[in-house]
């Protein structure tokens, strides 16, 4: 026996549902822009030291910067301690306070690490920044001859970016463990952290970390 066709829809019957469209792929996220460097205006008045400073290291400023109303001088690596020198102990300068020693990192970039010294003048109560671009073989000339608390902030550095100091009198890992892996503020580093394992529970990740010792743990 044939079986019969099924009825015809009804006259007012709303038309069928059209398949939802498939979703896009989903884009991983523009990566950071480059770090803002915009040239002083030219209606900036330039600071009394900075004609003295051009005149005694001719090319050791690469790039004047002129950013939230904060001056800032753009160096290489090899004139980086001749600099930080001059403005430490010119008179008309007298940037002694090292207020901190920090890094940047801008992965799209060949030079990807920005290592900024934020140097302040006690006497003049003035600030500046002094910069440079830095890649991950390149060392950084260490300032601890010209501020002892240097030795600190290079440290973090080093151990948050991964950034060397040629000439520090103890570089080794100031707030991770001495065997961490990689370098927790890159921005390639793994959000879940380095290793093969993601423990929530704190007993298990005691455990875990016990067996590398030998010990016990109950």
């Amino acid at each position: 026996m044939t079986p019969e066709p099924p009825p015809p829809p009804p006259a007012d019957a709303p038309p069928p549902k059209p398949a939802p469209a498939a979703k896009p792929a989903a884009k991983a996220p523009p990566g950071p822009p480059l770090p803002p460097d915009p040239p002083p205006p030219d209606d900036t008045p330039r600071p009394s030291w900075l004609g003295p400073l051009e005149a005694a290291l001719p090319g050791a400023v690469s790039q004047l910067v002129f950013w939230v109303g904060d001056w800032t001088l753009v160096t290489t690596p090899d004139r980086l301690a001749e600099l930080l020198r001059w403005l430490r102990d010119e008179p008309g300068a007298r940037f002694d306070f090292l207020s901190d020693l920090t890094a940047t990192d801008w992965p799209a970039r060949a030079e990807r690490f920005d290592v900024v010294y934020c140097l302040y003048s006690v006497t003049r109560r003035e600030r500046i920044r002094v910069k440079l671009r830095v890649s991950d073989e390149t060392p950084v000339p260490s300032a601890t001859a010209l501020w002892p608390a240097a030795n600190w902030f290079e440290r973090e550095v080093f151990d948050m970016f991964g950034v060397r100091f040629a000439g520090h009198p103890d570089l080794r890992r100031i707030l991770m463990p001495d065997e961490w892996q990689g370098h927790p503020q890159r921005k390639d580093y793994p959000l879940e952290g380095p290793g093969e394992l993601l423990l929530e529970n704190p007993i298990d990740w005691l455990k875990v970390r016990q067996r590398t010792t030998g010990a016990d743990f109950e």
